[in-house]
């Protein structure tokens, strides 16, 4: 299972190489553009998102757009965690210890801690980024398991993949502990 989920992961990865800067932005606001119309995310008020990498569904000018008007939680990266914390705009973002990903920061400019958010079951939606997924639902990570650890403790949010078309896969290999997501929007769709 985990040659087959490495060589999936090679072949995303050289696909993402290939595209063009103009295709990740058709793509990413044709994605962007779904979530905007679902009734899920217009009735949300508290919507747990990710500040995308360069090679992910772009998402900064939707959380920019959003983040007044809704609760808009980032995760930020604590070991092998995800600790949540609300985005209330660029200026709190810091760079991530371990990748790099914008983050809300854990200190204000006084250092003071900023708070943690815990109230898991107030999340609406959750907003999932991944390397493939297929139209079960199935969902292939970066392979650290963040994303299904923090999954498995919030089991009433709607959970909503985002894809580039070409990561959408008739099947993606999954274990036991891998987490399902309710709907995958891609560049071109809606599963």
């Amino acid at each position: 299972m985990l040659d087959e989920k490495k060589e999936v992961r090679r072949q995303i990865r050289a696909l993402k190489r290939a595209m063009t800067d103009d295709e990740k932005r058709r793509q990413s606001e044709f994605i962007m553009h779904q979530v905007e119309q679902m009734t899920a995310f217009l009735e949300a008020q508290t919507v747990l998102l990710y500040w995308s990498m360069d090679d992910e569904v772009q998402t900064h000018a939707f959380v920019d757009r959003w983040c007044q008007s809704k609760k808009m939680l980032l995760p930020c990266v604590d070991g092998d965690d995800l600790l949540l914390r609300p985005y209330t705009g660029r200026d709190c973002l810091v760079a991530g210890e371990q990748f790099g990903i914008g983050e809300p920061a854990a200190y204000d400019a006084t250092g003071n801690a900023l708070p943690v958010f815990t109230d898991l079951e107030a999340i609406d939606l959750i907003i999932v980024p991944g390397v493939a997924f297929d139209r079960d639902g199935n969902r292939l990570g970066r392979g650290r398991g963040f994303y299904d650890r923090m999954l498995k403790s919030t089991p009433n949010a709607l959970k909503v993949g985002l894809a580039f078309d070409f990561q959408m896969l008739d099947k993606v290999p999954t274990e036991p502990f891998d987490v399902k997501m309710d709907f995958v929007i891609s560049g071109g769709t809606r599963k």
